[in-house]
């Protein structure tokens, strides 16, 4: 048996600058969770939607224990698939011929209305060197009530939820094999210029670097000797009004057209962010 790909949240890298990820991220018209502190030493905010979520990882500028966040490009560097149950899922993987690190179990204080709690996870990752798109991994959430929140979940710009995620690969076929191998073969299906996963309500479409310039055009980020890389993010949107008003009020600048609102990556800390209602 292979696992049913669910999405639980996407991560934006902005390494050590997570007061400007915060404030940028604001400014887009997300309303943020207080900022996290992980057992492991990363820092967090979390832009918390109807079932899945964002979330800006940075790390201190001194601590070797992160140097992966530190060294990664800023912009979108991580996908998260939903678990129930941690150890199992890594069983899967390991019999579908993936590889994959043994689960980890990590935790965050969280300050809300009951007072002082911890937040606690168990993930597994895909061992570093499985695919060049970036970290993938599935994450277990052991006490979701800290995390899907109601006081978390309404933004100004109107998000509810991720609806694609766009990956470029100069060979989409590779990260399409990879996630075949991981939910099997009626999992990855062809669309023009590559493929596309489907992830709950939410998809994984792997595209060429040309078909990422036809959709999102200059406001792509940069490839920067990068030949596979986590490039643009859609979000649902209530209302392009909505979105187009807090975006006005954050001062971000953005292309408006009759079907989605486009950020360029420039703008998001090196994600490329489209809006559609």
């Amino acid at each position: 048996m292979q696992p049913i790909p669910t999405l639980d949240h996407v991560v934006v890298n902005v390494r050590d600058q997570i007061d400007d990820g915060q404030e940028t991220y604001r400014r887009l018209g997300f309303t943020l969770t207080p900022r996290g502190y992980h057992s492991l030493g990363s820092i967090n905010h979390l832009a918390i939607f109807g079932t899945d979520y964002l979330e800006l990882i940075a790390a201190r500028p001194d601590d070797a224990q992160q140097a992966e966040i530190l060294r990664a490009p800023i912009g979108l560097n991580g996908l998260v698939f939903g678990t129930e149950n941690a150890s199992q899922t890594y069983a899967e993987l390991l019999d579908a011929g993936v590889s994959v690190d043994a689960p980890l179990k990590l935790s965050r204080p969280v300050e809300v209305s009951e007072g002082h709690r911890e937040a606690e996870f168990r993930v597994v990752r895909l061992s570093p060197g499985t695919t060049a798109v970036g970290r993938v991994y599935f994450c277990q959430h052991l006490t979701r009530d800290l995390v899907w929140r109601d006081e978390w979940r309404h933004h100004p710009n109107g998000a509810i939820g991720v609806a694609r995620t766009v990956i470029a690969a100069s060979a989409p076929m590779t990260v399409g094999a990879l996630f075949t191998r991981m939910f099997g073969a009626d999992a990855v299906r062809p669309i023009l210029g590559g493929f596309s996963l489907a992830v709950g309500l939410a998809r994984f479409d792997i595209v060429t670097p040309a078909e990422l310039a036809r959709q999102f055009g200059d406001a792509a980020p940069a490839a920067e000797g990068r030949r596979d890389y986590m490039a643009a993010l859609t979000f649902r949107t209530r209302s392009l009004d909505h979105a187009a008003n807090a975006l006005a009020a954050g001062t971000i600048s953005a292309a408006r057209e009759p079907d989605r609102i486009l950020v360029p990556a420039a703008a998001a800390f090196g994600v490329a962010l489209e809006f559609r209602a």
